[in-house]
């Protein structure tokens, strides 16, 4: 396999690529990001490209012509860019890269990280949605998301191949840049007074592993990914002795205010993962054992105020102007 992982340099694609390497069956890897990983790769080439340069990223993968596409490369809002320039990054590199390796005539399968924000929390969907659930996002990072799923199957069906959809629930870890891991280390955090709805997590090496599996599976179609269990948000912040502040209606503009200040902004999918809850069924799962989660969620949850928090740095703001 020649294998190219797209979001190398997050937390994420620098563990993949890790365990990428340690396969026999993979004779290349190259990976492409808007930095270098911060973990040591022996076999990885990196390309350092903005995804939104798609005439140089194009011609990067076509150079390359990868057999398999892990496309983690799907940027979280004020996790390690603001929601306009991670909304940017998504959707020109998804284009790109998907649409160049096709082109190529090599492509034979995608691994693409999704997530649970796109089912939407709309009123009087379903609670606990399944892989069966049509998406129906209702922020902005659920969009996204739903747009790479549509344009992964749209490349699929055009070369017919498979794609491996995974839907995971918020992503956590040590030094993993997570808005809501940076939220929920707040000494007082902003918590919805009217409910305390439950939240799956999944921890950032438990998503690697998940990733390298469905690539050697060769997986196809979406799957829901979290670690076992729920918590709420007041039971996170006992487990890590914060301070919940009751906000209810306006409030939470003010709310949102301060806590940017204080260095952890609340993109739009946050603010709705605190007021109406981020569960999702996970039962599909139990067919695939590589996949199944080492940490639950209540494990993730309290680990989170002991591990070194990413903050969100805007220096991979700087060319806005693309």
């Amino acid at each position: 396999m020649r294998v190219l992982i797209t979001g190398v340099g997050g937390v994420l694609g620098g563990r993949v690529a890790q365990l990428v390497e340690g396969l026999r069956e993979v004779t290349d890897v190259a990976g492409i990001d808007v930095t270098h990983p911060d973990v040591a790769l022996t076999r990885t080439t990196v390309t350092v490209i903005d995804p939104r340069e798609r005439r140089m990223l194009g011609r990067c993968v076509a150079r390359f012509a990868p057999t398999v596409v892990v496309h983690l490369g799907v940027y979280e809002p004020d996790a390690r860019a603001s929601p306009r320039v991670a909304a940017e990054r998504t959707q020109a590199g998804t284009t790109t890269v998907l649409g160049s390796a096709a082109q190529t005539g090599a492509l034979e399968h995608i691994v693409l990280r999704s997530g649970l924000e796109v089912y939407g929390r709309r009123r009087g969907s379903p609670l606990v949605p399944d892989e069966t659930v049509v998406p129906d996002p209702t922020t902005p990072f659920g969009l996204s998301l739903m747009r790479a799923e549509r344009l992964a199957v749209a490349t699929t069906q055009s070369v017919g191949i498979g794609c491996s959809a995974l839907r995971f629930a918020p992503v956590v870890g040590p030094d993993h840049p997570s808005p809501l891991a940076r939220y929920l280390r707040l000494r007082v955090v902003p918590v919805s007074a009217i409910a305390d709805p439950p939240m799956s997590l999944l921890h950032v090496d438990d998503a690697a592993r998940a990733v390298v599996a469905a690539m050697r599976l060769r997986l196809d179609g979406p799957l829901n990914l979290a670690g076992r269990g729920a918590v709420t948000t007041f039971q996170a912040l006992r487990l890590g002795n914060r301070i919940p502040l009751p906000v209810l209606g306006p409030s939470w503009t003010l709310a949102r205010r301060i806590s940017t200040a204080l260095g952890s902004p609340v993109p739009e999918h946050l603010l709705e993962l605190l007021q109406r809850g981020r569960v999702a069924d996970t039962g599909r799962l139990e067919v695939f054992a590589d996949l199944l989660p080492e940490y639950s969620t209540r494990d993730c949850a309290t680990a989170l105020f002991t591990w070194p928090t990413a903050a969100l740095s805007r220096h991979s703001d700087v060319r806005d102007d693309l």
